[in-house]
C-alpha cells in the first residue's frame, strides 16, 4: 500500500527508485486539504534512464511470443480485481470523485485489460498467394517501439489503461507519466504490474510535470506518445512530437451539447442528464456542459434539472450517500466560479448558483455545487470555454435542424447526445452531428473498450483513437513481404 506523506519513487527498470530532481509537490485530498504524499518533479535525466530501461527492454519484450506476451495481462486482470476495494478508494482519496464513480472508473479500465489479452487474434495480418505467379504477398505487423504513456488527473485508474495493456501486448515497452496531481492510483497499479511478472524494463514510471513531459516529447528513443489532457495541451504535444517525428495520438477537451426534443421522456432525461454534468464534479471529456432544450422542452427541463441540482448531495466521496465530490484543486474552483461570474454577466440566469460552497466537516475541501445557467448565448465565452467543473448552460432551439447547428457550430467534437423518442430524429441527429461520439437517449456516451473513443476537430489530434482496433493499429507497423520461391530453386530429395 502506498504510505501517507511519503515521497513517491519512479519505478525504472523494475526497480522503484528515488527521482534525481530536488523538487516535489503535495499530492492532496481534494475534499479534505490533507496531504497524501508527495510527488518528484522528475527532469530529463529521470527520463532518460527510464527511456534507456524501456529500450534495453525492447528487443527481448518484442521476440517474446503474443501468447506469451498476454500472461503477466491476465494475471494483472485478477490482481486488480482482487485489488479493486482498495484502488477505488485511492482514487476517490486523491482524485475526489465518489466511490461509485471510482469503482466505475476501475471497472471500464480493466475492461481494456482484458480485451488487450486478445491480443494474438487482434494483432494478426493478412495475406494473399499469388498476386502473380509464383508470388504470394502478407501484410505482418511489428511493435513501434518504446512507448510514452502521458495522463490526466481526472481518471488516474482508466486513462493509463486505456493504453498500457494494448501497447505492451503489442510487444512495446512503456514509460508511463501520470499527472502529478493523481500519481497515487497509478504507483499502487505498477506495484500490481511488477508482481505480475512483467519482465523488467517492459512498463516504467516515472513522476514528473512538464519538464518530464517534454523530455519524453524530445527523447529520440520514443517513437510514439499517447496523450490525454486538455485541448491547449493536446494541441502542444501532438505539434512537439510530431516535430521530433513521432507517432502520436492526442485527447483533448470538450463542450459536449445534449439535445432535448419535446417528445423526450422527461423524467428520464433530467435524471441521465445531471448524472452527465454532475458526475466526477463535472471532471470528464464526456461530461455533458451544454443542453439545448427544443421548442416547449425549455420550461419541462429547466425546471426539473434545476430540482435535480438543488437537491444533489456534495460531500467527501467516502460518506455515505455523497453523490458530488470536490473539483481537483482550490485554482479549478476559483477558475471555475470566475466563468460562472463571466457567464452571468454576459446575460445567462443562474437558475441554481454554485459558487461559495461550504460542505459540513470539510472547511478545506475544493467544493463547488451543481450550477445551471439559462439563457447563455450561444455566442458567449461561456458557451465556447471548457469549464470543466459542475456548471450545465442551457440554450434553446427552434427546431433539431437549428439544434444540430448549434453542436456542429462548436470547435469541440468529442461527444454529442439526443434526447428523443422519434427515431427519424435520431438518425438524422447521428447522420449530421460532427462528433465522434453520439449518444441517443444515454448522456455519457462512452465506448466499450472494443471500440475507439473517436473525438473530432479540436478534441482530438491525431489519426487513430484510444481503445479497440484503433490501439492495435497505433502501437504498431504494418510490414508488408512480397516473396518468391521459385521451384527450380527447390532442393531434390
Amino acid at each position: 500500500m502506498i504510505g501517507q506523506e511519503t515521497l513517491l519513487k519512479n519505478f525504472v527498470g523494475g526497480r522503484w527508485e528515488d527521482a534525481s530532481a530536488g523538487q516535489a509537490i503535495p499530492v492532496r485530498n481534494p475534499a479534505t486539504g490533507d496531504v497524501l504524499a508527495e510527488a518528484p518533479l522528475s527532469g530529463a535525466a529521470d527520463v532518460a534512464k527510464a527511456v534507456d530501461a524501456a529500450s534495453k527492454a525492447l528487443q527481448a519484450w518484442r521476440r517474446t511470443p503474443a501468447g506469451d506476451r498476454i500472461q503477466p495481462l491476465f494475471r494483472l486482470k485478477a490482481l486488480l480485481d482482487s485489488n479493486f476495494t482498495e484502488i477505488a478508494r485511492l482514487v476517490t482519496q486523491e482524485c475526489g470523485k465518489t466511490l461509485a464513480e471510482s469503482e466505475g472508473e476501475l471497472k471500464r479500465g480493466i475492461e481494456n485489460v482484458e480485451v488487450a489479452t486478445g491480443i494474438p487474434s487482434l494483432m494478426m495480418g493478412s495475406n494473399l498467394e499469388d498476386i502473380a505467379s509464383g508470388i504470394d504477398e502478407l501484410m505482418i505487423r511489428q511493435p513501434v517501439g518504446v512507448v510514452a504513456v502521458i495522463t490526466p488527473f481526472n481518471f488516474p485508474g482508466m486513462i493509463p489503461l486505456w493504453f498500457l495493456p494494448y501497447a505492451v501486448a503489442c510487444g512495446n515497452t512503456v514509460v508511463l507519466k501520470p499527472s502529478e496531481k493523481t500519481p497515487l492510483t497509478m504507483a499502487r497499479v505498477l506495484q500490481l504490474v511488477e508482481q505480475a511478472g512483467v519482465p523488467p524494463g517492459v512498463v516504467n514510471l516515472v513522476h514528473g510535470g512538464k519538464d518530464a513531459v517534454d523530455a519524453l516529447l524530445d527523447h529520440p528513443d520514443v517513437r510514439a506518445i499517447s496523450f490525454v489532457g486538455s485541448t491547449p495541451i493536446a494541441r502542444y504535444v501532438y505539434s512537439r512530437a510530431a516535430a521530433n517525428g513521432k507517432r502520436v495520438q492526442c485527447q483533448g477537451g470538450a463542450k459536449n451539447p445534449i439535445v432535448i426534443l419535446p417528445d423526450a421522456d422527461m423524467d428520464m432525461a433530467t435524471k441521465i442528464v445531471a448524472d452527465s454534468a454532475f458526475g466526477c464534479a463535472g471532471q470528464r471529456c464526456l461530461a455533458s456542459s451544454v443542453v439545448i432544450t427544443v421548442a416547449d422542452a425549455e420550461k419541462t427541463f429547466t425546471q426539473q434539472i434545476s430540482d435535480a441540482a438543488s437537491s444533489r448531495k456534495v460531500g467527501y466521496g467516502l460518506d455515505k450517500g455523497t453523490e458530488m465530490g470536490p473539483v481537483i484543486s482550490a485554482d479549478s474552483r476559483t477558475r471555475i466560479e470566475a466563468l460562472i461570474a463571466q457567464g452571468v454577466a454576459a446575460g445567462a440566469k443562474p437558475l441554481v448558483d454554485g459558487r461559495n460552497a461550504r460542505v459540513d466537516g470539510y472547511a478545506n475541501g475544493n467544493f463547488v455545487r451543481p450550477t445551471v445557467l439559462a439563457n447563455v448565448d450561444p455566442a458567449s465565452e461561456l458557451a465556447r470555454t471548457e469549464v470543466f467543473g459542475p456548471v450545465l448552460s442551457v440554450m434553446r432551439a427552434d427546431n433539431v435542424e437549428a439544434a444540430i447547428a448549434m453542436v456542429n457550430q462548436s470547435p469541440f467534437g468529442n461527444m454529442a447526445c439526443l434526447f428523443t423518442t422519434s427515431g427519424a430524429a435520431a438518425r438524422q441527429f447521428r447522420y449530421e452531428t460532427r462528433v465522434g461520439n453520439v449518444g441517443i437517449n444515454v448522456g455519457v456516451a462512452a465506448p466499450m473498450a472494443y471500440f475507439p473513443f473517436s473525438g473530432w476537430k479540436d478534441s482530438f489530434f491525431g489519426d487513430l483513437h484510444a481503445q479497440g482496433r484503433d490501439a492495435i493499429d497505433f502501437y504498431t507497423e504494418k510490414k508488408v513481404v512480397v516473396e518468391r520461391w521459385p521451384t527450380t530453386w527447390s532442393r531434390k530429395f
